[in-house]
């Protein structure tokens, strides 16, 4: 049986490889399928293309509180990237070892100011 903490050890291992900016070792724990969705309705269906778009902003993540539920991990969070310091809550799903969805929550104007 599966525990909490097989589901967080990954999300976690995932947001270690993107702090160090280390996004192919980052890709390797999402599906290929990944289904990603942001709260402006954009979404993502293949990691590659989600991987993509990550390596342009940057982010490091102050984390501020893990959940998990099973196969569910919810992250609150900081993403300090060089342009914005923004508040996120991203729910991540784990089914054998990768991350197979990901929803996040966060107000999208934090972005629009970067030049």
């Amino acid at each position: 049986m599966k525990t909490n903490s097989d589901a967080t050890d990954v999300v976690l291992s995932y947001i270690k490889a993107l702090d160090k900016e280390e996004y192919d070792a980052a890709g390797k724990y999402l599906n290929n399928s990944v289904r990603i969705k942001g709260p402006a309705g954009e979404t993502f269906s293949k990691s590659s293309e989600f991987i993509k778009m990550l390596r342009q902003y940057h982010g490091k993540y102050e984390l501020k509180k893990t959940f998990a539920d099973g196969d569910d991990v919810c992250l609150f969070y900081d993403l300090v990237t060089p342009s914005a310091k923004v508040f996120m809550c991203s729910w991540y799903h784990v089914l054998d070892g990768k991350i197979t969805s990901i929803q996040t929550v966060f107000d999208p104007q934090a972005f629009s100011n970067q030049e």
